[in-house]
């Protein structure tokens, strides 16, 4: 077995651990139908005069000529769009003047505590909270605490 299937199977196991991949897809169905059924009455936003959006359905994708296989219109086609997820440990704010006289060396102090949790953000949306682990000498995150759908949705307004 090479190092990339050790390590394949050790995330596989990892994630087996934290629970099933349906139980995520089945809260993002159920926040989906409650957010299209707030639809019209949902608010824009706080003040917000912006007119409401409007949706198209999806056109249905035929195969073409050269035998393609035929695009179906849901969740399959954005599933391999590119995000960028990241962990922020923490953040602070300093003066320029301060910025400037960092060198090698220099502390920062964050507005976290040691032990606290780390937040997982996806494209810079809260999705998840989490625990550095080592997974074959490389840092990983656990989640211990995932944002519900439904919240994540209305970050989003």
């Amino acid at each position: 077995m090479t190092e990339d299937e050790k390590l394949a199977a050790e995330w596989e196991a990892a994630m087996t651990e934290s629970g099933s991949e349906n139980d995520v897809e089945d809260e993002w169905a159920a926040a989906m139908a409650e957010a299209e059924a707030a639809g019209d009455g949902a608010a824009g936003g706080a003040g917000s005069a912006a007119s409401p959006v409007t949706t198209a359905p999806l056109e249905d994708f035929s195969a073409s000529a050269g035998g393609a296989k035929a695009i179906s219109p849901d969740l399959d086609v954005i599933l391999d769009i590119p995000v960028t997820i990241s962990m922020e440990v923490g953040n602070t704010q300093i003066p320029i003047r301060n910025l400037l006289q960092l060198n090698q060396g220099s502390v920062i102090e964050l507005d976290r505590l040691a032990g606290e949790p780390l937040d997982v953000l996806v494209n810079g949306t809260l999705i998840a909270h989490g625990e550095v682990v080592m997974v074959n000498e490389k840092f990983g995150i656990r989640l211990t605490d995932v944002v519900s759908p439904t919240e994540r949705i209305k970050r989003l307004r």
